[in-house]
């Protein structure tokens, strides 16, 4: 941005790029002022943007769109006021309450997935931020620590107290990177599974931790570029999934249960339990048949602690030495009826992995029953089967399945075998790349308009209706990460190609709950989201869920048609968020606008009255 005075030497920018800056610069200049980290001190990276950002040479200019519609006019006598929800929803997860769990089934886990409200239980009303609530520490200081106002629950540190889990000191819980199965930490027994697995070349990307606990092993395997899709139940363990992503470590709530996993067939390159308390030879090996669809053809499985090597720790496990025999002795019948080839055990960790085409070992699974196929990933809400999905057809028998690996970050441009092979209908190479360019425009404008984009200030980021990925690619960076949503009712589903360029991402319905605490997510991307859910579900249902997982201060970014936005904005004008309207990049004659908002910083106890300006 020019400095002040110098507003002759800008007369080459075009009207828009100076209307696109001085629209939302002084907006951003206001947010930079509001941020906290630590424990309330001030923002340093934000006291830069304040500090290089004049807006005075173009405070005169209307910050609303020059676009019809009366998008400028004063709505605020229309304005519903949402009121603070009680102290007790600090913490409330709608489809995963507690309260509501213990009425269903504890047989395979079934009280631990999904079981969301009713429409006339929804709550109407802003669920707070604890008091003391403070930004987490950026990235990578928040891997080890957080501050205790955020998530004051300590069960944790009692219960794993020798294992190194987490520890509680002064004012901030301290993760010094251990675990039940890796006392010696996550460095530690990362590295040995490096031996087998091909962690360092680029080749294992995307990984999937079922029952993470607090996510260690996903937060140290960011060192080597590689990002995990961690889950894990909200069960008797406080607060897991909401440790993990204080620390800025992706994760859901999740259970292996009766529901298949929400993620596309093939999509991971290896999936990890460590003492996960999942019984994998039960249920006719079901849960290890659902890890064998979201693997791809090639990828890794690793298994450790009980009952692997039982003979030698059942009695350190406390366990009869007769059952984990035959646990194992399930585990290893079920692998060979999926074909899966072992390549390692040696202490507690046992190391499979999937062949890489049907072909290689067509004459091993003769017993397998296989499941029916279909020509899409259509797994929401869909009960799991101890059935073998398919692989998809090879033209020769020494070609991968599914396509060739490629290393990262090069698979994240490259084409995806999905769109070269013709899976995903309307959707062709040169699109896939035009759809690249077209995002690393938006992006572009994106960080014009909120400086704090590159900062380090946002960590946890979420795209509500990812499309090909193109938002999250355009962002890449070890700051941050992306959660790529996938609406079930999106028009083609791309989820599998997200996954192929090394992303992480998952199906969601926007008219209920997403499986996360409150405030885990920095900043929010809605993409064409109220346009999309226009006749399925209430606007105000889906906005009071994006306040719900957004953090104080965090920042949401809506693109869709002027109309759609305005009847958005009026209604977040009642919600503790602050809004600007700018036009699209192209100019204000381009229907569709950019809806900048940020969420104020309020916390349990304080009376404050939502604001219209």
């Amino acid at each position: 941005m020019a400095k002040k005075g110098n507003l002759g030497e800008n007369k080459s920018r075009s009207p828009m790029s100076l209307f696109i800056i001085a629209g939302v610069c002084c907006f951003f200049y206001i947010l930079g002022a509001w941020q906290r980290s630590g424990f309330g001190k001030g923002d340093r990276i934000a006291d830069l943007v304040n500090r290089q950002t004049d807006c005075s040479i173009l405070s005169n200019l209307n910050y609303e769109t020059h676009h019809g519609n009366g998008i400028g006019m004063d709505d605020s006598k229309e304005i519903s006021e949402f009121k603070p929800c009680s102290d007790e929803y600090i913490d409330y997860t709608p489809c995963h309450d507690q309260n509501r769990a213990m009425k269903f089934p504890r047989e395979n886990m079934t009280y631990r997935e999904r079981h969301c409200p009713p429409a006339e239980e929804k709550l109407h009303c802003l669920v707070p931020a604890p008091v003391g609530y403070v930004t987490p520490f950026p990235w990578p200081k928040s891997r080890d620590y957080v501050p205790f106002a955020n998530a004051p629950y300590k069960s944790l540190t009692v219960e794993k107290a020798v294992q190194n889990w987490i520890q509680f000191e002064g004012n901030v819980f301290k993760f010094p990177g251990g675990g039940t199965q890796f006392p010696e930490g996550a460095d530690a027994y990362i590295s040995e599974l490096a031996t087998v697995v091909p962690l360092d070349s680029g080749m294992v990307r995307t990984a999937l931790d079922t029952g993470c606990g607090v996510a260690s092993w996903g937060a140290y395997l960011l060192k080597k570029n590689v990002i995990a899709m961690s889950f894990a139940p909200r069960d008797s363990h406080e607060a897991q999934v909401q440790f993990a992503l204080e620390r800025g470590v992706p994760a859901v709530i999740g259970v292996l249960g009766t529901i298949k996993l929400p993620y596309p067939s093939n999509a991971f390159d290896m999936a990890h339990c460590s003492r996960c308390l999942i019984p994998w030879g039960a249920n006719g090996g079901m849960y290890m048949m659902e890890v064998d669809r979201v693997l791809r053809p090639g990828g890794y499985w690793v298994l450790s602690g009980p009952p692997i090597n039982w003979s030698k720790s059942f009695k350190s496990w406390k366990r009869p030495a007769q059952e984990l025999e035959e646990e194992q002795r399930k585990i290893e019948e079920y692998a060979k009826l999926l074909c899966w080839e072992k390549k390692h055990e040696s202490g507690e960790i046992a190391i499979w992995r999937k062949r890489k085409n049907n072909d290689s070992c067509r004459n091993q699974a003769t017993q397998a029953i296989m499941c029916e196929t279909t020509k899409d990933d259509s797994v929401w809400n869909k009960k799991m089967e101890a059935c073998i999905t398919p692989y998809p057809e090879v033209s020769e028998l020494d070609k991968v399945a599914g396509g060739e690996w490629q290393p990262y970050p090069e698979r994240l441009k490259a084409i995806p075998f999905r769109i070269s092979s013709g899976s995903v209908p309307g959707v062709s190479a040169e699109t896939y790349q035009k759809d690249i360019r077209l995002w690393k425009k938006h992006v572009s404008a994106y960080k014009r308009i909120n400086k704090l984009i590159d900062s380090g200030r946002y960590r946890n980021i979420m795209d509500m209706n990812a499309d090909l990925g193109s938002f999250a690619a355009a962002l890449d960076s070890p700051k941050l990460w992306v959660m790529n949503v996938m609406p079930t009712i999106a028009e083609k589903d791309t989820l599998g190609v997200i996954y192929e360029r090394g992303l992480i991402g998952i199906y969601h319905d926007w008219c209920e709950a997403f499986s996360t605490y409150p405030r885990t997510y920095d900043l929010i991307h809605a993409n064409g989201v109220f346009s999309l859910y226009k006749s399925k579900c209430d606007p105000t249902d889906i906005l009071l869920e994006m306040d719900r997982i957004l953090r104080p201060e965090g920042a949401v970014i809506f693109r869709d048609q002027e109309d759609v936005l305005f009847k958005v904005r009026k209604i977040v004008r009642g919600m503790r968020w602050n809004t600007k309207m700018v036009d699209h990049e192209d100019g204000p004659l381009v229907s569709e606008k950019i809806l900048v908002a940020v969420k104020k910083y309020w916390v349990a106890g304080e009376n404050n009255t939502t604001s219209s300006q």
